[in-house]
């Protein structure tokens, strides 16, 4: 190889050694620093004598030892080596200059390395243009960019670059430079002759790689940011510890942790609640104040360290205190109290005897919420009230996980913590109340808690330790049972509490409702006012038809604030309540008089039935009617199912006996029969008014009337046979109120009346029990024959008329 004198240009022979370089691209009129280890490319640095030329051309894979031919791009570079340093490892460190683009038309030799015909590829002279000048100067300025926002590259460059005039020169040094782009990407511009493609495909690589740099800084400067605050922070809480220390004052944080470990001690907590109560604390001593983790764990540790996990209340076993304390607070109520006083008679024989769950079951205002405080008064216990009406949502009772954002244990935990003490009589009221949507069934966690064998370890979602409930007792109270579910009602023992009497109520009223009122009202009973046995009947006989005291308790409330304003106006003079004054403060009376059952029984077709409503029990008529017209039965009076179907059964009866009362065949084939109960706005269901149905349609068919002040209740089978039904004691109660005298009930309910009703509480009420519709009519109906009947002109049939 020489010199050519006229050009002063390198001879390029037609066939040179080829040197494969890895992941490397030399492009012309770069210096190039070049490791040769490979043995064959060893031996072609070692062959060259003073001809140090040779082409330098990249594999298409780098992993590939030994490359072939075809395994080589077409297009390299043409390359002087300028010096040749041999390394300890027996490799090679050589420069090698880039001369200018070669293309490898064949290769001549493969071993021991290769060699190839080549041929040059001129670049094509470029017309300066507006455009190619533009994507220089920009190719310039974002290639300055770069390396000013890069570390890795010399500053260097940026003054290479503008001292650089050709654009084909440019655009090979500015590739060559860029450590970002792939072996693909250089070889595809070393491939790339016209130099106008070339800068434009450089400009878009380059304006890319000015993004990414872009980003990159952004997201570096916000680490360094957080960086600078984060170590100010620690800068200054150091600084803060050193102050406290200095000042003698314990580390706030090691202070709190220590507050909490001693709490944890003095709680007394079971084995499994204090290993997870410790896990915890070491967990919070780790974390910093800052942590939103930090406020949740302090919480939880609270709760764990407040529960009373041993502290109880010593129960007062007397027997006698307690019968008392009993006796004081409420009036009647024998089964109850004697409930009650049997188990504290077994908890002084048996101190562990785990908690009874009693549920009160009666009308709304006959004391079962102030029940469970006096309990709990007579008992020596804390005393905890939870309203569970309207609760939809399970974790009410079960709590949430400690996941949630706001997390709180349910309400039962809640309430021993408020009680704070172990063994508390927790009141659940209104269980037959409880709703249930997507959120879970209350009712259903329920079970768990209200299970002797399951309670005394119950797992709150948010706690996730068991607590022992078997100490708690707990009290439910509902109106009705229909509404609680099989399984939460086999969990507890049901105890009634029906309506009061008339006496009963005069005695409370005199007991506890009047001077309670009297107090709430800045009144003195010496003084200011003093209510009559009188006044006090006219009340409950006209002013309120109830089972409980609510609205007695109202009235009495109504006439101690008309006395206190009179009071206030200047009248001094002590105030008697008698019937005038109660009618005077209450206006008219509100229930009809004692005659209304005998006016409204005066003709024949109207019988008096006994009704079970959730507030107690009431009466109800039963009217019945005929005319002319085509057989038929008229049901009215906003009737339930059963109940219609009980007046298809007594008519049945009534039709099946015509032949008893004096009725003519086919009387019915040319009658409408019409039985109504009144007070149609209120829905009426249930099989226990069919023998007063039956009753009333004898009376109407027979002219004969049901005896005044005689109600009934009872089921009717189509043979006539009465069965027995239930609330006895609230329907029998319910008829004493409305001035009933004689009740007729089915033969199999008299053990339930005897039981459940006192001597006292029947006093001028005669209970007669039937087992046959023959005796209800017999008892029913007033004596004497039946009327006789007007007969009509009829071309088939003589009709009857009574």
């Amino acid at each position: 190889m020489g010199t050519d004198p006229e050009t002063k240009r390198l001879v390029i022979p037609e066939e040179v050694p080829v040197l494969a370089v890895r992941d490397t691209v030399l492009f012309p009129h770069a210096v190039l620093p070049l490791t040769v280890g490979r043995e064959s490319s060893v031996q072609l640095i070692q062959s060259l004598g003073e001809e140090k030329i040779i082409a330098v051309i990249a594999q298409k894979d780098g992993r590939t030892e030994q490359p072939r031919p075809e395994e080589l791009y077409d297009v390299g570079t043409l390359a002087l080596i300028h010096k040749v340093i041999r390394m300890p490892n027996e490799s090679l460190f050589v420069f090698a200059e880039g001369i200018e683009r070669i293309r490898a038309k064949s290769y001549t030799q493969v071993t021991p390395f290769l060699k190839a015909n080549i041929e040059e590829l001129p670049e094509p002279k470029s017309e300066p243009s507006p455009e190619l000048e533009a994507l220089q100067r920009n190719i310039v300025l974002t290639f300055q960019q770069i390396v000013s926002s890069s570390p890795g590259l010399s500053d260097e460059l940026q003054t290479i670059v503008l001292n650089i005039e050709e654009p084909g020169r440019l655009a090979d040094f500015v590739a060559g430079a860029l450590p970002f782009l792939t072996t693909t990407q250089r070889q595809e511009l070393l491939e790339m002759l016209d130099v106008g493609k070339r800068l434009e495909l450089l400009n878009r690589y380059l304006i890319k790689e000015r993004q990414l740099a872009e980003l990159r800084s952004k997201i570096e400067s916000q680490v360094q940011d957080q960086l600078t605050q984060g170590q100010r922070e620690f800068y200054l809480r150091e600084q803060l510890k050193a102050i406290q220390k200095e000042l003698g004052e314990a580390e706030e944080g090691q202070r709190e942790v220590e507050e909490l470990k001693k709490k944890i001690a003095e709680a007394k907590m079971p084995e499994e609640a204090e290993k997870e109560a410790l896990k915890e604390l070491q967990r919070f001593a780790r974390m910093s104040p800052a942590s939103a983790e930090y406020t949740v764990s302090r919480t939880y540790l609270d709760w764990l360290s407040t529960l009373p996990w041993s502290r109880f209340s010593e129960d007062q076993i007397s027997i006698q205190k307690a019968q008392e304390i009993l006796e004081a607070d409420h009036y009647n109520l024998e089964k109850v109290k004697d409930r009650i006083l049997e188990f504290l008679s077994i908890l002084q024989l048996k101190p562990g005897l785990k908690g009874p769950i009693l549920c009160f079951v009666g009308p709304p205002g006959v004391g079962k919420t102030s029940l469970g405080k006096s309990i709990a008064r007579a008992m020596g216990r804390k005393f905890v009230r939870l309203s569970l009406g309207g609760m939809h949502d399970e974790a009410e009772i079960r709590g949430h996980r400690r996941t949630y954002i706001g997390a709180l244990p349910g309400q039962i935990i809640q309430g021993i913590r408020r009680a704070g003490t172990n063994n508390p009589v927790f009141m659940l009221d209104e269980v037959d109340k409880i709703g249930r949507d997507f959120r879970g069934d209350p009712a259903a966690a329920l079970l768990e808690a209200l299970d002797p064998e399951q309670n005394f370890q119950f797992r709150d979602h948010y706690l996730d330790v068991p607590f022992d409930l078997s100490k708690v007792l707990f009290i439910t109270t509902a109106n009705v049972l229909d509404p609680v579910p099989d399984a939460l009602r086999d969990r507890m023992e049901v105890l009634e509490l029906p309506g009061y009497t008339e006496e009963e109520k005069i005695q409370i009223a005199f007991r506890h409702v009047i001077p309670r009122q009297v107090a709430e009202h800045g009144l003195r009973t010496e003084e200011h006012i003093q209510f009559t046995e009188e006044a006090l009947r006219e009340i409950i006989r006209h002013y309120t038809r109830e089972a409980g005291l609510r609205n007695l308790e109202r009235n009495i409330a109504t006439i101690c604030r008309k006395q206190a304003r009179r009071l206030a106006g200047g009248e001094t003079q002590r105030l008697v309540v008698d019937r005038a004054i109660v009618r005077g403060d209450l206006g008219a009376p509100q229930i009809l008089p004692e005659t209304e059952v005998a006016e409204r029984t005066e003709q024949p077709g109207v019988a008096v039935g006994l009704a079970w409503t959730p507030t107690g029990g009431d009466i109800l008529f039963v009217e019945a009617n005929q005319m002319p017209g085509r057989q038929a039965l008229i049901m009215t009076g906003h009737l339930g199912q059963v109940m219609q179907e009980s007046m298809q059964a007594a008519l049945t009866w009534v039709r099946s006996n015509s032949q008893r009362w004096n009725l003519p065949p086919g009387y019915f084939e040319n009658r409408e029969i019409h039985l109504h109960v009144p007070a149609g706005a209120i829905p009426k269901d249930g099989p226990s008014a069919g023998v007063t149905m039956a009753t009333a349609l004898i009376s109407l068919l027979t002219g004969r009337r049901v005896r005044p002040n005689v109600a009934m209740t009872g089921e009717i089978t189509l043979s006539g046979l009465v069965l027995p039904v239930g609330g006895i004691k609230e329907k029998v109660l319910a008829a004493k109120r409305a001035g009933i005298t004689e009740v007729i009930l089915p033969q199999q309910n008299a053990a339930h009346a005897e039981e459940d009703l006192k001597k006292e509480q029947l006093e001028g009420l005669e209970l007669r029990y039937v087992r046959t519709m023959d005796e209800v009519i017999e008892l029913a109906l007033e004596s004497g024959r039946t009327q006789p009947m007007e007969k009509e002109p009829s071309e088939e049939k003589p009709a009857v008329i009574w």
